[in-house]
């Protein structure tokens, strides 16, 4: 026998009190879970057959109210880019009349497409269904877990922010948006609550599995342990790196072992004397620490003259620094 489409009531009509998209749960989360890829984008597919396809501006369109991607795979991106240039869209997008503003409409699913559309100067081809906030996260829930490559940590926050929306006592709409059962949605919002400017630094990294992130979890739970995680991370630059490499440079960090291939970005210092007869250039990258003098006049040498005169005082400026922090 088929399973219930978790859509018919975004499709169709709906007069019974009880919706078809939480169907499953009479039945039991974990039974009712669907079970492939291709089942979960037919189902999305099913949104859209039928339906008249038109072409917007995608300047009228927004993005959804519920952020579920953490950072994009620029080479998908890019290669989404070039079919659509060479091919056209042949698959249109899902979108909504907004719900503060007639004039303008709100994706429900196909951000990247929309996002290729504006790139390429061209109206994004859509489907326009007015449908409930509900119904909303819902659908993108599916699609996403149908077409987007999305990571775990993604996953988790999604689930998060539609468990924050509390649109039922017992995240129904949560489970049925993602297509798993209570079990999973608790490890889920279990790691989504570890700290959130944690989370951030790390970004989407989309290697790293639940067992993975349970375990940073565990760590972080030790207040000394994310105590030093903080420091470490306010004196070091992950700009440039991605979401795996964040991940990694975070529990190599915690469990104190080198990173292959990290450097982290030097800090860089410029000082400069009262009279301005001299300045010297700082460079730190934790393990070592340059101090390049240089003076305002060449013919003076203060530069040469200074730095011999540190040299000559090295000791006690140590000995100095050393009671200052003992």
């Amino acid at each position: 026998m088929a399973r219930k489409n978790p859509f018919a009531n975004v499709m169709t009509e709906q007069t019974d009190a009880n919706p078809v998209a939480l169907d499953y749960t009479v039945k039991g989360a974990s039974r009712s879970i669907i079970s492939t890829i291709d089942e979960l984008a037919a189902r999305a597919d099913k949104l859209l057959e039928g339906e008249t396809v038109v072409d917007l501006d995608p300047a009228t369109v927004d993005v959804s109210f519920v952020q579920d991607r953490l950072e994009d795979d620029r080479n998908a991106f890019e290669t989404l880019k070039a079919a659509i240039r060479e091919q056209g869209q042949t698959s249109p997008i899902l979108v909504r009349p907004h719900p503060s503003d007639a004039a303008r409409y709100m994706v429900v699913f196909g951000h990247r497409r929309l996002r290729v559309a504006s790139e390429l100067g061209r109206p994004v081809r859509a489907v326009v269904k007015a449908i409930s906030d509900r119904d909303h996260v819902i659908a993108q829930g599916q699609e996403n877990s149908a077409r987007s490559d999305l990571s775990f940590i993604e996953r988790a926050r999604f689930a998060k922010r539609l468990s924050e929306l509390n649109y039922d006592g017992d995240n129904l709409t949560v489970m049925t948006a993602l297509s798993i059962d209570k079990a999973t949605l608790s490890k889920m919002l279990s790691v989504a609550s570890m700290p959130q400017d944690i989370l951030s630094a790390i970004g989407g990294a989309r290697s790293p599995g639940r067992d993975r992130w349970y375990e940073l979890k565990h760590l972080l739970e030790n207040p000394r342990v994310l105590e030093e995680l903080r420091r470490i991370l306010s004196q070091t630059s992950l700009e440039g790196i991605d979401g795996d490499a964040r991940f990694a440079f975070v529990m190599d960090a915690l469990t104190r072992k080198k990173i292959a291939g990290y450097r982290p970005e030097p800090k860089r210092e410029i000082w400069s004397a009262r009279d301005r007869a001299l300045s010297a250039n700082i460079r730190s990258d934790g393990n070592s620490y340059t101090l390049a003098l240089k003076s305002k006049n060449a013919k003076a040498k203060d530069a040469a003259g200074f730095g011999a005169f540190v040299a000559e005082h090295l000791d006690d400026l140590y000995a100095k620094y050393r009671k200052r922090n003992s």
